[in-house]
């Protein structure tokens, strides 16, 4: 007989296209496949691949790895990537996630200057949800900070926890960068955690998204918390690697990141329900 606690498997560990970054999305598929991850997700930014379904589709099945999650794009380099309207680039965002069979699209808060989106975003993304099955998981976020200076970039507020959505995206790295409690953010979402950015981070005003292991935020803890709490969403390694000095040890940076990510999710078992 099987034991009920063992007969669950781990959450799928993604890799982020923005990990090889300055190398494009399709350089992404390629190394995933290579390093045995489970998918990827794909930042939609400047790489004109990134934003073309059909190419997508066909670097999936080609190197034989599905689309997991799709990220809205949502940072400043975006601004004009799929229109300048935000809520179009979230329809073509949900759009994409539909056609790939990614479960999970990423999305930022507002920037404050983005003032009627952002009186909106709550509702809005409510509604959009409501209208797929995709899952809208709205990402935290961190102050910007300079020397002293604090400065509030994103509304209703960079910490999603203070408002209400259906569900949330994690990143390790920005709790680092803002400073969070991380153990209590985790509290905090419940069972509305659906997404995992995993990375690791100081207490810089950088954000870092350095290898899982390499900085003080408890990556560990957090991944042996979903391997015990019925998680049913994706893990992404979603680090930084535009140090590196080769294509090697950009990949031997990826493979260390892979392989903390999966002991940490095996190392206890998982509950087969309440």
């Amino acid at each position: 007989m099987v034991d009920p606690e063992l007969s669950l498997p781990a959450p799928k560990v993604a890799l982020s296209t923005a990990s090889v970054y300055p190398e494009t999305t399709a350089t992404a598929f390629e190394i995933a496949a290579r390093l045995g991850y489970d998918g990827v997700e794909v930042m939609v930014w400047t790489d004109p691949v990134s934003q073309d379904v059909e190419a997508l589709r066909r670097l999936s099945d080609f190197h034989g790895v599905p689309v997991l999650a799709v990220h809205a794009p949502c940072l400043l380099i975006t601004q004009r990537v799929w229109s300048k309207d935000p809520w179009t680039k979230l329809q073509r965002s949900r759009e994409a996630a539909e056609k790939l069979g990614a479960g999970t699209v990423v999305v930022h808060p507002p920037f404050r200057w983005q003032r009627s989106y952002a009186r909106e975003f709550i509702r809005g993304v409510w509604r959009m949800a409501d209208e797929t099955d995709v899952r809208f998981a709205v990402e935290n976020m961190y102050p910007w900070r300079y020397r002293d200076r604090e400065m509030l970039a994103y509304a209703p507020a960079w910490d999603p926890t203070e408002d209400d959505y259906r569900h949330f995206t994690l990143d390790l790295s920005h709790t680092a960068t803002a400073r969070n409690d991380t153990l209590a953010m985790v509290d905090r979402m419940g069972d509305r955690l659906a997404h995992i950015h995993i990375a690791d981070g100081t207490d810089s005003a950088k954000d870092e998204h350095l290898v899982p292991g390499r900085g003080d935020q408890p990556c560990a803890e957090v991944l042996e918390h979903l391997a015990v709490s019925g998680f049913d969403g994706h893990v992404v390694v979603e680090v930084n690697t535009r140090r590196a000095m080769s294509s090697a040890e950009r990949e031997a940076d990826l493979a260390e990141a892979l392989a903390f990510t999966r002991r940490h999710l095996a190392s206890v078992p998982r509950k087969a329900g309440p």
